[in-house]
């Protein structure tokens, strides 16, 4: 349920509301609808006494969640929630870059990458140091060392940074060397320990959605993060596994207008895991963000050819600038803006 609190409710009368709420063994968590508090009570309501929460001193009235995703639902939030990391906002309307190599391998080739993403107008630097694959001879990551590398490649350009968690032992280590954003790939989407072990942090999320997931199933795997306090989930459409072997993932563009009318949370496509292939990624950029996507994710290498994993996939910066370009002008006619300044590359003489 959620209680809209009147507007002269007093500071004692919101914390004996509180924890009047916390009393019946629901969860209470604070929330604005259009400027007026509410608190949010998640749990079995069935325990509270008919009436009893509308007479509370400072309740203005209450109001059902029908939807079984309540807190990621737009019934809880009916704004558009903007997620912050660091001083960059994700949602909004700013449209973000999240751009690196699929896997963190060597100190300069992650030096090289934050250099080229920058310079190609991304936002946020990615990069994998620990790696799930579907063979286990495959290269697994650089696991600690590869998150040094990341962090100390992204330090000099002020981006913040954005690594996949796959177990929940590993979480002071991301915290140690202080990842921005935790991303929860595909395969974990329903890992339920480690979405609540993530969404006890305040830690920013990324929520990849499942390789065949409904998105019921996706904003439930995002309720897990929610109901444990975490508000700061970013959904990620990344395709989902169908019968068309000629690409690697059908990329899901009916998603999102879908989700921008069911959640406040912002939502936003990696390209280069639907497609498989580079040649793809500039097309499927461009339909995401015309379709409403609140940023991109993009595998970026500086080198896609040496890569250690997907660089079938990976654009070069010069080809990550040269879409930038075109990111800025759909976000234009679209009537939002890129987020990062566009710097020019000198010609080739």
């Amino acid at each position: 349920m959620l209680i809209m609190i009147k507007p002269n409710a007093d500071e004692a009368q919101v914390a004996a509301i509180k924890s009047c709420v916390e009393d019946l063994g629901l969860r209470a968590i604070e929330s604005q609808i259009r400027k007026q508090l509410a608190i949010a009570a998640i749990g079995d309501q069935g325990i509270a006494p008919n009436g009893f929460i509308e007479s509370l001193p400072g309740v203005e009235h209450v109001l059902p969640i029908h939807k079984q995703y309540k807190l990621a639902s737009r019934e809880f939030h009916p704004d558009n929630r903007v997620v912050s990391v660091r001083h960059i906002p994700i949602g909004g309307d700013a449209i973000q870059v999240i751009a690196g190599p699929c896997s963190v391998e060597t100190p300069e080739q992650m030096l090289a990458a934050a250099a080229g993403a920058m310079t190609a107008g991304a936002s946020l630097l990615r990069g994998g140091a620990f790696k799930p694959r579907t063979s286990p001879y495959s290269f697994q990551g650089m696991e600690e060392e590869g998150l040094k590398y990341l962090a100390d490649a992204a330090r000099p350009h002020g981006m913040p940074v954005v690594t996949e968690l796959m177990d929940p032992r590993d979480i002071d280590l991301f915290l140690k060397y202080g990842v921005d954003v935790i991303q929860i790939g595909t395969r974990n989407m329903q890992n339920f320990r480690l979405l609540k072990e993530v969404g006890q942090l305040q830690v920013p999320v990324i929520l990849k959605r499942g390789l065949s997931a409904t998105i019921k199933e996706w904003l439930m795997a995002a309720e897990y993060i929610a109901a444990q306090g975490n508000l700061n989930i970013i959904l990620a459409e990344r395709g989902v596994r169908s019968f068309e072997p000629a690409y690697r993932n059908m990329l899901d563009v009916s998603a999102i207008p879908y989700l921008k009318r069911e959640t406040h949370l912002p939502v936003i496509v990696d390209p280069s895991h639907a497609g498989g292939a580079a040649w793809m990624v500039p097309a499927l950029s461009l339909a995401a963000i015309a379709a409403g996507a609140d940023g991109l994710m993009i595998e970026c290498h500086p080198n896609p050819a040496q890569a250690w994993s997907d660089g079938e996939q990976a654009l070069t910066p010069q080809e990550l600038h040269a879409l930038t370009r075109q990111v800025a002008a759909v976000a234009q006619a679209s009537g939002r803006a890129y987020g990062q300044p566009l710097i020019d590359l000198p010609r080739a003489s």
